[in-house]
């Protein structure tokens, strides 16, 4: 969960990317129960409401399922789904962007590799610890 929200991103949407990072994080699996709008309302001193309108949007995506009177749930598939979502975008919107960005700043692409290796190595020493 986010412990804090950004201003100027409304609460609700900032609730899904959360929901959706854990479930792509492998954080929450399919099948996983999701916190209560209940809890989240109580925890982060929001509306119900605002929770639930979150949730309402990750159940129109397939990735939430509600289960009468049990709760909310982590769709089978989900982070299939969000896998097959972000690779879809990711080179286009993520990787080309940030290269060029880097190119721009006067690295060269043997520099952008090494800078993506050195973040990479550290990802995995914490990993690790």
């Amino acid at each position: 969960m986010p412990p804090m929200f950004v201003s100027g991103i409304p609460i609700y949407v900032q609730i899904a990317n959360d929901i959706r990072s854990q479930i792509l994080r492998g954080a929450l699996r399919d099948g996983d129960q999701l916190t209560s709008t209940t809890e989240y309302a109580t925890t982060y001193r929001i509306n119900p409401a605002t929770a639930g309108k979150a949730f309402a949007i990750l159940v129109d995506e397939g990735l939430v399922e509600k289960r009468r009177g049990i709760g909310m749930f982590v769709a089978q598939g989900a982070h299939a789904s969000l896998v097959e979502k972000g690779l879809t975008t990711y080179v286009d919107d993520t990787l080309y962007p940030a290269v060029e960005a880097g190119l721009a700043l006067g690295l060269d692409i043997d520099s952008i590799a090494d800078h993506v290796r050195a973040y990479t190595a550290n990802l995995r020493t914490k990993e690790d610890s």
